[in-house]
């Protein structure tokens, strides 16, 4: 991208480049390389802290200067021991107390090679794609063509229990007796395909190599832990930043991790007290993932640890569980862009993302070791890869009505160094009309939207700083920016006034700005009791006279009166990030996104249905088809990770987009139970209905990590019956031919879809305003969606 903005650029974000002092760098399976640069540390041993540099950049929002593959989110360290080797190579020798000392090569860096062999960087062209499909022969681990001690890191091993037994005449028994064993173990898993975990005890080698490698750690006492650094520099984030824990290793010290004062700029650290694999994401942008697989030198494959910490319903798993690598499965997917799903409009595609090819020690529920030996190749088994991604373009057999806008945030341009576009779809032909870029302010990150009652604008969040603007629907041109505060999420307008509410994602605060965009009117705090909440992404009665935020930091939810700025608080499920509100505003719904699950909350009378009766909340369990260690039931609905789910202006159902299963959930207002799930694609995130030509309406689904949206029709025969809703067509985002651009787009073409927004606008409250060509475009119905008679 070009490194200035047009001529009248409104202000300019400067550029940063990645500083890094180790980064494996591969654009490919075919090019590695492990080369130093200048300054971010990414692979420490001790006390040597990792630092994530946090970001607004595609691929490096966690940035770790460490490159596998295109994403820049992964750290690994070392825990040194005593007899082992310090960062300058030297032994590090015992204090009199028996203890690990405090010197200065605790504080050096493995080296780059290093880096690359416990990566297996060095090796990855051969050990990637091993898997190619069901039905398709699998080759053993003695059959890649590559060296296996060192593709299961048995040479870093065998190194560091030579150094033991060197540095401790009483250790070198014990490391003689596991040297001769990790030779033996080679030969016995020569054999074992690559996709297939090995249960080490089960292996004839297995028990005496453990306990071995247990005997040694007696006299190379673990060091002191890990810092994490974590840096929100404005120069680099525009936007306020709140890391928090999402993995830990069990028995870590301080997870979650989280900080009740909210986001900030500036610096955190953290310690990582374990060896384990410790992931991370950030509480106003969740999709933002960092994670440092701390390591034992005296174990085989990296180590995720024994037991693993989940910051999701308090979960506590084995390592080997399907929870923990369905995570970190959606980690590579969605931190290195190579992995995003490329739809073609026309043709089928296959779609076979890269996982590190490392090896992966884990343990099962009844405490056996579980070695992973090529991660890449177990999840290409485990999940299936490669997939077939159909043709992109298949147009439903009914039109929409109107155009539907969506914020492809990913998208990059030449002219500006910030991503993020705004997409208008014709609603009836399905062409992609206009992008809106706006390299002329540099718009960073925009990440939902909505109109005024008479379509003259578009008002667009910046997500990742601290303005929403007005575009000219039409003509795409940049009217007016407004200040609001700290990384807005969301806008919506009050039936009757126009005015604009604003969630502030990063404060706590819903603002009110007039309409069209000017000056901001009103602030309303979130938090009568005063800590810190984060609302996200917001929701407001067909009156306008009631909004209700989902507060991600206290796990609940403000129900706001707009007139006379009371709150109330309720309840709901862990992180909840979006909400939404039946037409008549008799309840609202909250979903809850690590605490995988939907929360409705009566908004007046008790109106949530429970088993018959009528409650005041109840919480709708995603996981009831699932189990943390096994996985999900076959044939049945699993949601999780869920973020926009609005109800339809007809009320026959609730539809939730969820990131984890990759599904959406359809759920009976009625009954408020899940009817069925339908598929959407890489990191679906967002919702929003328009109306269907003729009667009903459309679910159009955006999704982050594919240029492809979804439309559901959540009752195609208009029956009544949600039963057979169904996705009746997809849509590539890219721009084509005849798309009005203001700019030049150079890279993640359609990328990045979240905010959705239909129109004309079919919400109650929202519909009767329509008027002139807009309410001609609807049925009677449509313009009153619960017969007011208004």
């Amino acid at each position: 991208m070009s490194a200035e903005s047009p001529p009248g650029a409104r202000k300019w974000r400067g550029r940063l480049k990645a500083a890094a002092a180790v980064v494996v760098a591969t654009a490919s399976a075919g090019t590695m390389a492990a080369v130093p640069a200048a300054a971010q540390q990414p692979v420490g041993a001790g006390p040597l802290p990792v630092t994530f540099h946090i970001k607004d950049d595609n691929g490096k929002w966690f940035d770790s200067g460490l490159n596998l593959f295109g994403g820049q989110s992964l750290a690994v360290a070392e825990l040194p021991r005593v007899g082992t080797s310090a960062a300058d190579g030297s032994i590090i020798p015992s204090a009199p107390d028996g203890a690990l000392p405090s010197l200065p090569g605790l504080t050096g860096l493995v080296s780059p090679q290093k880096a690359t062999s416990l990566t297996n960087m060095d090796q990855a062209e051969g050990l990637t794609g091993l898997v190619k499909g069901a039905g398709q022969p699998v080759p053993a681990l003695g059959q890649t063509g590559q060296n296996l001690a060192q593709m299961l890191n048995l040479d870093s091993t065998l190194k560091t229990v030579k150094e033991i037994g060197v540095s401790n005449p009483q250790a070198l028994p014990t490391a003689l007796k596991a040297e001769r064993l990790l030779g033996t173990f080679t030969q016995q898993v020569a054999g074992m395909p690559v996709d297939a975990p090995i249960n080490l005890n089960q292996l004839p080698v297995g028990v005496d190599l453990q306990g071995a490698l247990n005997e040694l750690q007696k006299f190379a006492v673990k060091g002191p832990p890990v810092t994490v650094k974590f840096v929100v520099d404005p120069k680099e984030s525009e936007g306020l930043r709140n890391p928090m824990g999402l993995i830990a290793p069990e028995g870590a010290q301080g997870f979650p991790f989280m900080d009740a004062k909210g986001a900030f700029f500036g610096e955190k650290q953290i310690q990582l007290t374990e060896p384990g694999l410790y992931a991370f994401a950030d509480m106003v942008s969740p999709y933002m993932l960092g994670a440092v697989v701390v390591d034992d030198p005296l174990t085989i494959g990296l180590d995720f640890g024994k037991r693993s910490q989940i910051n999701s319903r308090e979960l506590n798993v084995p390592s080997h569980s399907d929870i923990v690598n369905r995570l970190v499965n959606a980690f590579f997917n969605i931190t290195n862009p190579n992995n995003w799903q490329k739809f073609d409009p026309k043709n089928p595609v296959s779609w076979n993302p890269t996982q590190a090819p490392a090896p992966i020690l884990q343990y099962d529920e009844a405490g056996n070791p579980i070695l992973i030996p090529i991660l890449d190749a177990y999840f290409d088994s485990k999940f299936k890869y490669p997939k077939t991604l159909n043709p992109g373009d298949k147009a439903p057999p009914v039109p929409g009505v109107g155009e539907v806008w969506l914020d492809t945030e990913m998208e990059e341009f030449g002219e500006k160094d910030k991503v993020g576009s705004a997409t208008r779809i014709n609603a009836e032909n399905w062409n992609i009309e206009r992008k809106i870029g706006a390299p002329g302010i540099n718009m960073n990150n925009p990440h939902n939207m909505w109109t005024d009652k008479d379509y003259k604008f578009l008002y667009q969040s910046e997500w990742f700083d601290d303005e929403i603007n007005a575009f000219d629907r039409e003509t795409g041109k940049h009217i007016v920016n407004t200040q609001v505060g700290h990384n807005p999420a969301h806008i919506m307008t009050k039936p009757g006034t126009d005015q604009l509410i604003v969630g502030l994602n990063a404060g706590n605060e819903i603002v009110e700005v007039a309409p069209g965009g000017g000056a901001v009117t009103k602030r309303i705090n979130v938090s009568p009791s005063g800590e810190i909440r984060h609302p996200h992404a917001h929701w407001l009665s067909y009156d306008g006279k009631t909004a209700i935020t989902p507060n991600v930091m206290t796990d609940n939810a403000s129900i706001i009166d707009l007139d006379s700025g009371a709150v109330k608080t309720e309840k709901t499920g862990q992180f909840p990030i979006a909400t939404s509100m039946t037409s008549d505003a008799s309840k609202a719904y909250t979903a809850d996104f690590t605490g995988q699950s939907i929360t409705c909350v009566s908004l007046k009378e008790n109106a949530c249905a429970d088993n018959g009766k009528l409650v005041h909340s109840k919480t709708i369990d995603l996981w009831e088809n699932y189990s943390p260690i096994a996985g999900p039931a076959e044939g049945k609905p699993f949601g999780g990770l869920s973020i926009q789910l609005p109800v339809s202006p007809d009320d026959k159902a609730l539809v939730a987009a969820n990131v984890l299963s990759q599904t959406v959930s359809v759920v009976d207002p009625k009954t408020d139970k899940v009817v069925k799930d339908l598929p959407c694609s890489a990191g679906c995130h967002g919702i929003n209905f328009g109306a269907k030509k003729g009667g009903g309406y459309y679910a159009y689904v955006s999704n982050k990590f594919a240029n492809v949206m979804q439309i559901i029709d959540v009752d195609p025969n208009m029956d009544g019956n949600i039963a057979d809703a169904a996705v009746v067509g997809t849509k590539t985002l890219d721009a084509t031919a005849d798309t009005k651009v203001d700019g030049t787009i150079t890279g993640a073409s359609g990328m990045g879809g979240q905010g959705v927004l239909a129109i004309p606008l079919v919400y109650n409250g929202w519909a009767q305003q329509n008027a002139g060509k807009w309410a001609e475009m609807l049925t009677p119905q449509q313009r009153d969606p619960i017969g007011t008679g208004k």
